[in-house]
């Protein structure tokens, strides 16, 4: 369930919203300059290739991208292994790369193609802890400042789009403000 919960940025349990509704969720956001819209879902995408995923999604790809601003397009999956006694410290360790608060020199622009994940973006004095998941498409300012969580069993499929090909890297603040927050799991649990 695609879901925002906004908290004040220093007492997670003053919730100001929650909600579940696309229409507030997109009012909401582009108060703060982030853009939040929804594509149609590809149902077998977590069977589907990469390429042929992309292929899908290309007619709204090139929409997006039509000023060739993004020169750098791909899919990060992630998905539970239970033949592979790995997949757990693997799962943990992707999990943990973007726990902490962090901001990037361009625009976050991310589409969930399958599964779910949490953007929490601290803006001002509130934290907008944004739940995605299949279909939804979000663009996050350079600059500003969030985490990520893909919970503790992370599986989805995210279309990502940058303008270099380190887009990616974070530039972390050193501020452990995520730890006072509820996680992905807590916030849908």
């Amino acid at each position: 369930m695609t879901l925002l919960q906004v908290m004040a940025a220093d007492n997670a349990a003053d919730v100001r919203v929650r909600t579940t509704d696309p229409t507030e969720i997109g009012t909401e956001l582009a108060q703060h300059g982030i853009a939040y819209s929804h594509w149609d879902v590809r149902a077998d995408a977590a069977a589907t290739d990469s390429d042929a995923l992309l292929a899908h999604y290309g007619p709204q790809i090139a929409d997006l991208n039509a000023t060739g601003r993004y020169r750098h397009i791909d899919i990060a999956r992630i998905h539970p292994d239970a033949d592979n006694p790995e997949w757990p410290a693997t799962a943990a360790g992707a999990r943990a790369k973007f726990l902490d608060e962090h901001r990037h020199a361009e625009d976050e622009v991310r589409f969930f193609a399958a599964g779910h994940g949490c953007f929490y973006l601290h803006v001002g004095d509130a934290v907008l802890a944004t739940v995605c998941e299949a279909g939804d498409l979000l663009s996050v300012p350079a600059g500003t400042l969030h985490w990520f969580d893909m919970g503790t069993t992370p599986d989805f499929i995210a279309i990502r789009f940058f303008e270099e090909a380190d887009g990616w890297v974070g530039d972390f603040t050193g501020d452990k403000i995520s730890a006072g927050f509820p996680t992905l799991d807590e916030l849908l649990g």
